[in-house]
């Protein structure tokens, strides 16, 4: 008889566990669910290289790119598509410019992804003959988002391809002043030497 007085109490102190537990493993879908709609830049851009990996189709950046610039592939085709630019192209300025780490600043001031200068912080220091240098850039909080930096990035090279009708030139006026040639030949050699 007594050892029925601590069977059944046990009996019912575990039952109760296992619909708390129960109740706690239903309600976990939901929250993730939550959690994956409202995700972050670069959450999504996991979620899309995941999808892309899950239906078998591959980036188009070289796969000699490290994995800190592949993780970027979907904003990297994208906006590459979007301005006429190769893909390998943009992964080679981004791996020279921020080794493909989002929240990379220079000792200039440039920021982000692929290194452009904002309107604010250190850069609105430097001074043109016409008044700040770069006044009509985006702040450094909007080059800090990974799908907007590479979006304006691609967007400013493109536009300098075009202005100087030469890529080896673009990547000059792309890269820090006064060093000539020398930032455009290390972009052209990254992405020579990864096709």
């Amino acid at each position: 008889m007594s050892v029925q007085k601590f069977i059944f109490p046990g009996l019912i102190v575990g039952i109760i566990c296992v619909i708390g537990l129960t109740s706690l493993l239903a309600a976990t879908p939901e929250k993730a669910r939550k959690k994956q709609t409202s995700s972050s830049p670069v959450q999504q851009v996991k979620k899309n290289n995941s999808d892309r990996a899950a239906h078998g189709s591959d980036c188009a950046i070289s796969s000699l790119y490290p994995d800190s610039i592949q993780r970027w592939c979907s904003f990297i085709e994208q906006y590459a598509r979007e301005n006429s630019l190769d893909p390998n192209l943009v992964s080679a300025v981004m791996l020279q410019e921020s080794s493909g780490q989002a929240d990379a600043y220079s000792k200039s001031g440039a920021v982000g992804l692929l290194q452009v200068m904002p309107r604010d912080g250190k850069a609105s220091g430097f001074m043109c003959k016409n008044g700040p240098c770069f006044e009509d850039r985006p702040s450094m909080h909007e080059l800090y988002d990974p799908e907007f930096n590479i979006a304006y990035g691609t967007k400013m090279l493109s536009d300098l391809i075009s202005q100087y009708g030469d890529l080896r030139e673009a990547l000059k006026a792309y890269g820090p002043k006064d060093v000539g040639y020398y930032y455009a030949d290390i972009i052209l050699n990254i992405l020579n030497s990864r096709q």
